[in-house]
């Protein structure tokens, strides 16, 4: 049977930090056999690449509809960008299929990654990263959070390996606990765009105007409550904010 009683905002905090921790631990098996890889004589080559295929695999599942590693540029020996990426959106079946993108600069069609948040963040912070939502027109046009971790090779930055998660498969799995509260709430990134709400007037990407989220985060993100009474707090150690309204 269902738990359908109340919770407290502590306790949503808590569940969805829960939640967020399962699907980094997803990507732990991919970055240790990447960094492994990589710290190889022979393992910086697109080639060699293929060898991490098993642990982004079994990374699929669950929440996460794709996995793998991007590298940095210049970190293969021949090729300036490379990927290792795998995906279970793109098949009726549910069979994962190998994700392909356009890797040479000279292409009409290439896409350079090292300008994309979820490459950014961890390349310029040295931390993992939470980047959405947002509408991934590469793979599925639908709205998609992406889960990213660097990677290293000594001290150097080397790319990140990450998770694609379906905003709606992320609502689903929280959106009994945001209900819970009895008040309007949302989860929301750190720029304030709205990930998942329990409003209809909140709708996934929209803005949130009544608090300055960003200035909260810069300030230390600490537990917030406004003189009417609406209050914000960290969920764990991730980028994502319970946004509960007065």
């Amino acid at each position: 049977m269902p738990d359908t009683r109340a919770l407290t905002g502590e306790e949503v905090v808590t569940q969805v930090s829960a939640l967020v921790e399962e699907i980094f631990a997803r990507l732990k098996p991919v970055l240790a056999a990447a960094e492994a890889l990589l710290a190889e004589p022979d393992g910086s080559t697109a080639e060699a690449l293929h060898s991490i295929r098993p642990q982004v695999i079994e990374a699929l599942g669950g929440l996460v509809v794709g996995a793998g590693f991007v590298s940095a540029p210049n970190v293969l020996a021949d090729q300036e960008f490379g990927l290792e990426w795998w995906t279970s959106c793109l098949s009726e079946d549910d069979t994962p299929e190998q994700l392909f993108i356009s890797l040479d600069p000279a292409s009409p069609n290439f896409l350079d990654y090292t300008r994309q948040s979820w490459f950014t963040v961890p390349r310029d912070s040295g931390r993992r990263h939470i980047n959405g939502p947002y509408v991934d027109y590469l793979c599925t046009d639908e709205y998609t959070l992406t889960f990213t971790v660097p990677v290293t090779r000594g001290e150097e930055f080397a790319g990140v390996v990450g998770a694609d998660v379906y905003v709606r498969e992320f609502e689903r799995t929280v959106s009994r606990r945001l209900r819970s509260l009895g008040r309007t709430a949302a989860l929301l990134n750190a720029q304030g765009r709205v990930i998942v709400s329990n409003s209809v007037r909140q709708a996934t990407g929209s803005l949130v105007r009544e608090v300055d989220v960003p200035a909260w985060w810069a300030s230390g993100a600490e537990p917030y409550t406004t003189p009417g009474g609406t209050t914000l707090r960290r969920c764990g150690d991730s980028p994502i904010t319970l946004l509960v309204t007065a």
